[in-house]
C-alpha cells in the first residue's frame, strides 16, 4: 500500500482493529477443522477487501495470529503479533459472536470511551470488522448460527501499553484495539485528534470543568505537579494546538491551563495554528518582529534576528534581563489561545532545566 506525502511516497499499513479481524477469521476456520490457512482475506468497513499473511496457526485451541505492519506510520504498535482464540459457546448467549480480551488487550475502566465499562477494549469499527470476519469464515459450514468466543490478545500488548496513553484514559491491562477504516494513513493527524477527543470525553466524563493542554511529557509534568489536578485533566495535545483548544470549547470546558515551551509559545502567540516544525515553521525575524511589536527597541531585535533558534531568543532575553518581554509573550500566546477556543486560558512557560517559568492569565 502506497500514499503519498509531499515529495516522499509513505506506505500506508493495516489497523490493529484489521489484524485483529484477519486472525478471527483464520482462527474460526482452524475451529471449523479445515486446512489451516497461510493467508486470510477479509471485507473493509469501505467494501474493499485485503489479504493478510499469518504468522502462527493452531487447532488446539484454534488460534492465530498476525504480525501488524503499520507502513511507515512511527506507530508503538507496528510489528505487534495481534492474535485472536475462538471457541463453541454454549445455546443461549444473546449474541451470536462473542468478544473478550485476552492477554494484552486492555479492559475499560472509564466512563466517556466509545465502549461502556466493563467491556474489552475493542472499539465499535474493530468489532464490526471482528464479526464479519468470523461470518465469512462461517458461511457454508452449517453452524452460523452457532455461539462463538473470539478472545483477541497481543503479544506483549501490556508493555507496549506503557508507552501509550491507555492508562490515563482508564483503559488498563493492556492496548485498545482501534481503527475506523482499517488503514493506518502514514504519519496521520487523526491519531493524534482522536487521542485528543479520547481524552476530553473522558475527562468530561467524570464531571471535570477544567483541562490541562499540553505539547510533551515534560510541560505536562511540570503544570500538573504545580496544580494537582485529577489525572483526567491532562489532554495530551503534541502539536495540534488550534484543534485542542476549539475542542476544549465544544466538549464544554469552563477553562484551560495551556503548558508548553518558549518556541511553542511564541508560535502560539504568532497564530500559528499547528506548532510543529513543518507547519508553519518559525523564523526567527518573526520572532524578533513580535518582540518589536512587544516593546522591545531596533538595535536589539536587529541582534536577536542574528539567533539561530528560538531557544536562543529566549536565552538572549534574559540575559538581557527581559523578563517583560518573556512575559508578554507569554501574556499573547494566551490571548491567541483564548480567541481560538472562546475560554479563560493560563499559560504556563515550562524549561526542561527550570521547570514552569512564567504563568500567564
Amino acid at each position: 500500500m502506497g500514499a503519498s506525502a509531499g515529495k516522499k511516497t509513505l506506505r500506508s499499513g493495516y489497523t490493529t482493529g484489521a489484524c485483529a479481524a484477519a486472525a478471527a477469521k483464520a482462527a474460526t476456520l482452524c475451529l471449523l477443522g479445515l486446512v489451516r490457512p497461510e493467508t486470510v482475506e477479509i471485507p473493509f468497513p469501505d467494501g474493499s477487501r485485503h489479504r493478510f499473511a499469518l504468522c502462527r496457526t493452531g487447532t488446539q485451541p484454534a488460534l492465530a495470529t498476525v504480525v501488524k505492519d503499520a507502513g511507515d506510520d512511527p506507530d508503538v504498535t507496528n510489528g505487534a503479533e495481534i492474535g485472536a482464540e475462538v471457541r463453541w459457546l454454549e445455546c443461549g448467549q444473546e449474541e451470536r459472536i462473542v468478544l473478550s480480551n485476552g492477554d494484552g488487550v486492555g479492559l475499560i475502566t472509564k466512563p466517556g470511551l466509545p465502549v461502556p465499562m466493563g467491556e474489552p477494549a475493542i472499539n465499535p469499527v474493530p468489532r464490526q470488522m471482528i464479526r464479519a470476519a468470523v461470518a465469512e469464515a462461517l458461511a457454508g459450514s452449517g453452524r452460523e448460527n452457532d455461539g462463538l468466543e473470539v478472545r483477541i490478545f497481543v503479544c506483549d500488548g501490556e508493555i507496549l501499553a506503557e508507552k501509550t496513553l491507555n492508562r490515563r484514559l482508564g483503559v488498563i491491562g493492556g492496548l485498545s484495539i482501534l481503527g475506523t477504516t482499517g488503514i493506518v494513513r502514514p504519519v496521520s493527524a487523526k491519531a493524534w485528534t482522536d487521542t485528543i477527543e479520547a481524552s476530553m470525553q473522558v475527562a468530561r466524563a467524570v464531571g471535570l470543568t477544567e483541562v490541562i493542554l499540553s505539547t510533551g511529557r515534560t510541560s505536562e509534568a511540570m503544570v500538573q505537579g504545580l496544580l494537582r489536578l485529577p489525572e483526567e485533566a491532562q489532554v495530551m495535545m503534541g502539536d495540534y494546538l488550534h484543534y485542542a483548544l476549539e475542542a476544549a470549547h465544544r466538549h464544554g470546558f469552563s477553562r484551560i491551563h495551556l503548558a508548553a515551551m518558549w518556541a511553542k509559545l511564541v508560535k502560539a502567540a504568532l497564530a500559528v495554528p499547528q506548532t510543529h516544525v513543518r507547519n508553519g515553521a518559525l523564523e526567527v525575524r518573526q520572532a524578533a518582529d513580535l518582540l518589536v511589536d512587544l516593546g522591545l527597541d531596533p538595535y536589539s531585535a536587529a541582534v536577536l534576528r542574528t539567533a539561530n533558534t528560538a531557544r536562543e531568543i529566549y536565552d538572549r532575553l534574559k540575559a538581557m534581563h527581559r523578563a517583560d518581554l518573556i512575559a508578554a509573550v507569554c501574556h499573547r500566546a494566551g490571548e491567541q489561545a483564548g480567541q481560538w477556543s472562546g475560554l479563560p486560558v493560563r499559560v504556563y512557560l515550562v524549561t526542561s532545566e527550570e521547570g514552569v517559568v512564567h504563568v500567564a492569565d
